[in-house]
């Protein structure tokens, strides 16, 4: 019986082997023809894909020889329309000529700034009167701020090719001269008040206090009449300054004042008169040129690189740290000189890897690499942080003899050394420990503090503003007040990183009528709106956490060149200077093609709007995109610029566009893309999951972003476009490049 089981089971086994060898040359077989299938798939697959790819190529080539085909009438017929360029630019010069011969007809007896007799004989004459009376010299200090002002403006706004540098060195001295001779008769109005102490005697406590303020300066002055301990602290009611004096300073015959000017007289002269880097619009003969260097080929790369403006050596420094007019007169000729190396640069615009050295004083990215970093913490980096609200000058003063009456005479002892401060901590005693001097600052309302303020001093030997030597800080938020402690007397501002508001979280260029248009720039803590009308624009709004702020500078009609200086001074800067690509994560672009789609959006504004888009974040690091929000969006969310895939063209530069020709808010956008040569409109939206450089159906490629508009618009809004005022067109492009939404967002 036992033999015949294991027959049996053995039987078995073979069975189960047959049939596992059948199942897996079934699964084998089926294997293979999957494989068969899926190989054939994928031929079919990559044929197709080559179909297309070769259709698709021939497409392309096709609208690339019909825009090559057109490119001289389009830019032919771009060159009528550049030439409203030239005439504002033609029209500024005359007006300031025109206003200097409104000013030699009025014979008002105010002096013309430029002109170095008239100011000389100004300065002298008033170094020379001896009234120094408060009052008097704050009336004639505003008189001294507008010729400040006005120089200013002469070296921010004229044209290189309109100033010499003879006359740009004549401007920055007579700026400094002006500066100093008007602190200087601050001083002697101190040193009168002085004199008179007893006649501003406060009836609680027996010392001095004062107050006298206007517009521009606020005199806050406290002597210490009575030397008593229990009076060592004062706050000036009417000014809300305070501080609280050390023992010993109570009982001493010690002067104190916050003199608050509510300009910065301070700083170096470079950054009072930092201008916007800016690209001169060529003439009408190297306008034609360029229309006819477009289309050419290039003939071979070239690598001439452009100069850049680089911060000022320790030779080209003033005695009092400012920049001088040489130095600053080198910044401007870089500026200017890129007209000269333009048709160079257009010619590489088409070339794949253009040399990273070839930069554009736009952005001032290629400037010298060997400027030595700050090394003293201590040290405020003033291309990062800038002083906001003004200075104040906080002294410690001996009391001059005063003025006793005898009878029915007033007679004073008369020094003739000045107002002298009273040195403390005391020089005799340096290495002795003093207590600190504490200060209480009531800010101005008129500047907006984003963020805790720095507090710095300015230190005379080294020229710069310093952190050090300030202590137990308390900036109250609500109260707009902030105590510290100092060492010694000091002068004080309080400075604001000057990138708060950058990279923009949104942006909206629209009209909203004949010549007329809004720009809206949305950051992180405000939305700025600004109205543009004919050749000016006003603040319309700043809206803070839902609530309109610096209503005192809204509702106004200045310049362009003014309303930057007026938000700049409020604390709202939205503005990059020269150096904000190293402290603002942005995307590089090529410079030429960046201001040519700010001359291009101007030239078109009057009947198209233009927004930031989305795709800023996707399109690669060398690449601008842009969206627009719509009248009704909301506030974005803060945007991370990373490095992405590289085009193969220099720069994209993408937005979406509306024709816009009522004053509502715009509701169909379209998204295009221009690289300075070449225009397209691309078949994404905002929604679109994935970017994509796909052609829209039925588009095509035109050489302007003016005839890349041109096929989808209406002929009213052609005519709007054809008929726009020069001036208005030439504020939109100052705003634009003033702003540079096409880097900063």
């Amino acid at each position: 019986m036992g033999p015949k089981k294991k027959k049996k089971s053995s039987g078995k086994k073979k069975v189960i082997k047959a049939e596992q060898l059948r199942l897996q040359k079934e699964e084998e077989e089926r294997r293979l023809k999957e494989e068969e299938e899926a190989q054939f798939q994928a031929q079919q697959e990559e044929a197709s894909r080559l179909e297309k790819e070769r259709i698709e190529q021939e497409q392309m080539e096709k609208l690339e020889a019909k825009d090559q085909e057109r490119r001289e009438s389009e830019l032919a017929e771009l060159h009528s329309l550049e030439q409203k360029f030239l005439s504002a630019q033609q029209w500024k010069t005359d007006y300031r000529a025109y206003g200097k011969w409104e000013h030699y007809l009025s014979c008002d007896g105010s002096p013309d700034p430029a002109v170095l007799q008239e100011i000389n004989t100004f300065m002298s004459l008033w170094r020379d009167d001896q009234n120094e009376d408060v009052q008097l010299v704050m009336e004639k200090g505003e008189q001294v701020l507008n010729l400040i002002e006005k120089l200013q403006l002469l070296l921010l706004d004229t044209p290189p090719s309109e100033i010499t540098e003879k006359e740009t060195v004549q401007y920055q001295e007579s700026i400094l001269e002006l500066q100093n001779l008007l602190h200087q008769k601050y001083n002697g109005a101190t040193e009168h008040l002085l004199k008179t102490a007893n006649m501003y005697e406060d009836s609680e406590t027996g010392n001095m206090q004062a107050v006298i303020k206007d517009k521009n300066v606020t005199f806050c002055i406290w002597a210490n009449l009575k030397k008593k301990v229990r009076l060592k602290n004062h706050v000036f009611c009417d000014a809300q300054h305070g501080f609280d004096l050390p023992k010993s300073l109570a009982m001493s015959s010690v002067a104190v004042r916050i003199l608050h000017t509510h300009y910065d007289h301070v700083s170096p002269l470079w950054l009072q008169c930092q201008s916007v880097p800016r690209l001169e619009v060529l003439d009408s003969k190297e306008l034609t040129q360029h229309s006819k260097d477009n289309i050419e080929e290039p003939e071979e790369e070239e690598k001439k690189a452009g100069e850049e403006p680089s911060m000022p050596t320790e030779e080209e420094m003033c005695s009092d740290g400012r920049k001088t007019a040489v130095s600053f007169k080198e910044n401007s000729n870089s500026i200017a000189d890129i007209n000269e190396t333009e048709e160079e640069i257009e010619k590489k615009s088409e070339i794949l890897d253009l040399p990273s050295q070839v930069q554009h004083p736009l952005t001032q990215e290629g400037m010298d690499e060997k400027e030595e970093a700050i090394t003293d913490e201590n040290i405020v980096d003033l291309q990062q942080f800038v002083p906001v609200g003004g200075v104040y000058h906080i002294d410690a003063l001996q009391l001059p003899p005063q003025v006793k009456q005898i009878k029915d005479w007033s007679m004073v002892e008369v020094l003739d050394v000045g107002l002298q401060a009273y040195p403390y901590p005391p020089e005799e005693a340096e290495d002795a420990t003093h207590p600190p001097i504490q200060i209480t600052l009531r800010l101005s309302d008129n500047v907006m503090y984003f963020e805790d303020p720095v507090i710095a001093r300015w230190d005379p030997a080294g020229q710069q503003w310093r952190t050090d030597g300030i202590s137990n800080i308390t900036y109250e938020r609500q109260a707009k007040s902030i105590t510290f402690e100092m060492r010694a007397f000091y002068t004080i501002a309080l400075l604001q990183d000057a990138h708060l508001n950058m990279p923009y979280q949104a942006w909206e260029l629209r009209p909203t009528g004949m010549d007329e248009a809004l720009l809206i720039v949305t950051t992180v803590f405000a939305t700025i709106q600004i109205q543009i009308k004919g050749n000016q624009c006003m603040l319309s709004s700043v809206v803070v956490e839902e609530k309109d702020v610096l209503s005192y500078v809204t509702g106004k009609w200045l310049s362009p060149v003014d309303l930057r200086a007026v938000l700049k001074k409020a604390g709202v800067n939205i503005f990059p200077g020269a150096y904000s690509h190293k402290y603002v994560s942005v995307n590089k672009k090529a410079p030429l093609a960046e201001v040519r789609a700010y001359q291009q959006m101007a030239l078109v504004a009057s009947a198209f709007a233009f927004a930031w888009s989305k795709w800023n974040l996707e399109a690669g690091q060398e690449q601008v995109v842009f969206k627009e929000s719509g009248a009704t969006a909301g506030v974005a969310k803060p945007c991370i610029l990373q490095r992405q895939t590289r085009w193969k063209i220099l720069v994209l530069i993408q937005y979406l566009v509306s024709e816009h020709l009522k004053a509502d808010s715009v509701k169909d956008w379209s998204l295009y893309m221009f690289n300075g040569q070449k225009a397209q409109k691309l078949k994404i939206t905002e929604t679109s999951e994935a970017f994509s450089e796909e052609l829209e159906e039925d588009s095509e490629f035109h050489s302007t972003l003016y005839h890349m508009l041109k096929d989808f618009a209406s002929k009213e809004a052609i005519d709007k476009v054809e008929t726009a005022n020069f001036l208005f067109i030439d504020v939109v492009y100052q705003l634009l490049l003033a702003t540079r939404v096409l880097t900063y967002s």
